[in-house]
């Protein structure tokens, strides 16, 4: 059963726009692998943090709904945390969606 969540995550300033593509891709590419299916991605830009993050005082935003499996979050999540472009990330379920 799929159940609708919705993803922020923040890349480090410094990376290239094209870099920034490749990344969604990856994540966007994973979640359909799992048997997920994105419903949209919004590439919200370079925005300041509200506190310093890793060294960083910006950060380049991505938004994105999607749903997918219960179980199939926990290596979405390790995704996250491997990618060194990644420096912060939050998933949250969508109340009322889908169970």
């Amino acid at each position: 059963m799929l159940r609708a969540y919705e993803t922020m995550y923040i890349l480090r300033p410094t990376i290239e726009e094209d870099a920034v593509d490749t990344v969604v891709t990856k994540f966007s590419d994973h979640i359909a692998q799992n048997g997920g299916k994105v419903e949209k991605i919004e590439k919200r830009g370079r925005k300041r943090l509200a506190y310093e993050v890793k060294d960083f005082r910006d950060g380049y935003y991505v938004l994105m709904n999607f749903e997918a499996a219960p179980g199939s979050l926990t290596e979405l999540e390790r995704a996250f945390k491997l990618n060194d472009d990644v420096i912060r990330h939050i998933v949250v379920r969508q109340p009322g969606a889908n169970g």
